[in-house]
C-alpha cells in the first residue's frame, strides 16, 4: 500500500478563518496531526477542544538552516507516512510560500493530497488597503535575492518568524533604501488578532513581537530613492535621447562618441593607479554611461537593446567558463583559448584579425605578441629577447648615421616592439608601465614648478641645473 500524506492549511489567524469542512476534518481527526510548528492560534484553539498535535518545532531549535529543517520535516514525513495515511498541518494555505510542501510535491514515494486552507493574502490586501493588480512581490523572508527585489511594485515578505529573519531583511533592506524609510509590520492578518504597525525601517528588529504570522510590507519605492537601479538608469538614458530629451544626447552617433569611451577608460585607469575608490566608482560610472548610450542609439535606430549586450556578454562568459558552468574539466587557460578561437573562427581565419586596430599602439603591439605567442611563436630563452633588443638598437644607430628619416621611424619601432616583447617576458604590461612613468614624470615636473613658484622663479628664467636639483629632492621625497 503507497502511503499519503493530506496537508491542510491552517489559515493565518484564528478558528473562524478555518472552512466548515477543514474544521470537521481537523476536529474528528483519529490520528495525532502532525504539524509544522505550534506557534499558531489555530492550534492552540484546537488543543482546547482536544485535538492533539506533534510539531517540528524541535528541528527549528537544533538546526542553523531553514533548508535543514525543512528537509528533516519532509523526511520524517515520508517515514511517517509509509503504508498508511497522515494528516500534516501547515500555516497559511500549502501552496503558499510553504517550502516544505513543495519539497513533498517533489518527491515519489508518497501520495500528497492538498485539501486547502485560506490565504492570508485576501486579508493582507484588504488590511493595507492594497490592489494586487498594480503588481506585487511576495517574497520568503528566510531565502531571497536582493538583486530580485522590486521596488517598484508592492512589496511583502512573508514568513518573518523571529527577531533574526527581521534582522536580516533590515540589513537587505538598507542596502537600498534609507534607514528611515517607512515599512508596516502585519501580524494575524484578518484575525481578530490583527496587528498593524508602520515604523522607519532601522527599528523593524528592535522591540517588535514577531512570529509565524508576522509579514513586512513596503509600498512602491519612489524614482528618487531608485536611481542606485540599473531599470532607473537605463530610464533616464532613454529620456535624455528622448522627444523631450537633451539636444546634445540625441544627437549622438556611434561615431560621434568614440573619443569619450577612449577617454573614459584611460579615466578609469588613472584612478585605478591612485587608488582612489571614489574617483573609480566615478569613473567607471562615466563609462557604463557610454555604455549605456550605444546600446540606447542601437535601440533607437531599431538595431539591438542594452539586454542584447548583456545577452551577449553572459553567453560569453558561460560558454567560455565550462570548468565553472559545467561539469568539465582539465586545462582553464587553454579552454579558454580554444573556446575564443572557435567563437573567431567563422569570422576570420587570422587569430591577429580580432585585435581592435584603434588601440593604443603599445597596447596593440603588446597584445600582437600575447596571440602569437600562445601558437608557439615565441623566443624560447629571455637572453634571446635581450639580443635581439640589442641588435634592434645597433640598427638604428646605422640608420641615424644615414640620416633616412623613414629608415629612422622604422628602427624605433623596432626597437619599441621589442621592448614590448622583453617586458611580456617579465609579465609586465608595456602599456601600463609606461602610464605608469608618465604620471611620475608629470608628479616631479609639477614640484619643480612648485619649487621655483615658492622662490618667485617660473621656468623659463630657470636654469637646468636648478631644475634638475628639484627633480633630484622630488626623486627622494618619492622614496
Amino acid at each position: 500500500m503507497i502511503g499519503k500524506i493530506e496537508v491542510i492549511g491552517l489559515g493565518a489567524g484564528d478558528l473562524d478563518q478555518l472552512s466548515l469542512g477543514i474544521y470537521k476534518k481537523l476536529k474528528h481527526a483519529k490520528t495525532t496531526i502532525l504539524v509544522r510548528t505550534k506557534d499558531h492560534p489555530v492550534v492552540k484553539a484546537l488543543e482546547q477542544e482536544g485535538v492533539t498535535f506533534e510539531s517540528f518545532d524541535h528541528f527549528y531549535e537544533r538546526e542553523n538552516q531553514f533548508e535543514n529543517v525543512y528537509d528533516h520535516i519532509v523526511e520524517t514525513l515520508l517515514q511517517r507516512a509509509t503504508g498508511k495515511t497522515v494528516i500534516y498541518a501547515v500555516p497559511g494555505h500549502p501552496m503558499l510560500a510553504e517550502k516544505t510542501v513543495q519539497l513533498l510535491l517533489d518527491q515519489q514515494e508518497v501520495n500528497i493530497d492538498i485539501i486547502g486552507g485560506q490565504s492570508f493574502l485576501d486579508n493582507l490586501f484588504t488590511s493595507l488597503k492594497i490592489d494586487p493588480i498594480d503588481g506585487f512581490q511576495f517574497v520568503d523572508a528566510t531565502q531571497f535575492d536582493r538583486m530580485e527585489l522590486n521596488y517598484r511594485q508592492h512589496l511583502i515578505f512573508c514568513q518573518v518568524y523571529d527577531r533574526f529573519v527581521a534582522s536580516e531583511v533590515k540589513l537587505t533592506l538598507l542596502e537600498d533604501l534609507p534607514a528611515d524609510h517607512p515599512v508596516t509590520i502585519i501580524d494575524a492578518a484578518g484575525s481578530i488578532h490583527e496587528a498593524i504597525t508602520t515604523i522607519p525601517l532601522y527599528e523593524l528588529d528592535h522591540s517588535l513581537e514577531v512570529s509565524n504570522l508576522t509579514s513586512v510590507y513596503i509600498p512602491p519605492v519612489s524614482e528618487d530613492k531608485l536611481h542606485h537601479t540599473f531599470s532607473r538608469l537605463r530610464e533616464v538614458i532613454a529620456t535624455l535621447r528622448g522627444p523631450n530629451g537633451c539636444e546634445w544626447d540625441k544627437a549622438q552617433t556611434h561615431e560621434s562618441l568614440r573619443e569619450y569611451l577612449i577617454e573614459e577608460v584611460y579615466e578609469v585607469i588613472d584612478a585605478i593607479d591612485d587608488q582612489d575608490d571614489e574617483a573609480i566608482i566615478e569613473e567607471l560610472g562615466d563609462v557604463l554611461l557610454q555604455v549605456m548610450l550605444h546600446s540606447q542609439i542601437g535601440e533607437d535606430e531599431g538595431y539591438f537593446t542594452v539586454n542584447d549586450v548583456i545577452q551577449g556578454i553572459t553567453n560569453k562568459m558561460i560558454h567560455r567558463h565550462p570548468h565553472v558552468f559545467s561539469n568539465s574539466t582539465g586545462d582553464i587557460s587553454q579552454s579558454w583559448d580554444e573556446l575564443k578561437q572557435a567563437e573567431k573562427s567563422e569570422k576570420s581565419i587570422s587569430i591577429l584579425a580580432d585585435i581592435p586596430k584603434s588601440l593604443p599602439a603599445l597596447a596593440r603591439a603588446f597584445k600582437i605578441q600575447k596571440k602569437v605567442a600562445k601558437v608557439g611563436f615565441d623566443w624560447d630563452d629571455i637572453n634571446e629577447v635581450w639580443l635581439k633588443l640589442d641588435e634592434e638598437i645597433a640598427e638604428i644607430k646605422e640608420a641615424i648615421i644615414t640620416g633616412e628619416q623613414t629608415e629612422i621611424e622604422s628602427e624605433f619601432g623596432d626597437i619599441t616592439f621589442a621592448l614590448v616583447n622583453l617586458a611580456r617576458h617579465y609579465k609586465v604590461n608595456p602599456e601600463v608601465a609606461l602610464n605608469r612613468t608618465n604620471r611620475k614624470f608629470i608628479n616631479r615636473f609639477n614640484y619643480i614648478e612648485e619649487s621655483l613658484a615658492k622662490i618667485g622663479k617660473g621656468l623659463t628664467d630657470s636654469s637646468l641645473e636648478e631644475m634638475d636639483h628639484y627633480w633630484d629632492e622630488a626623486k627622494r621625497k618619492e622614496e
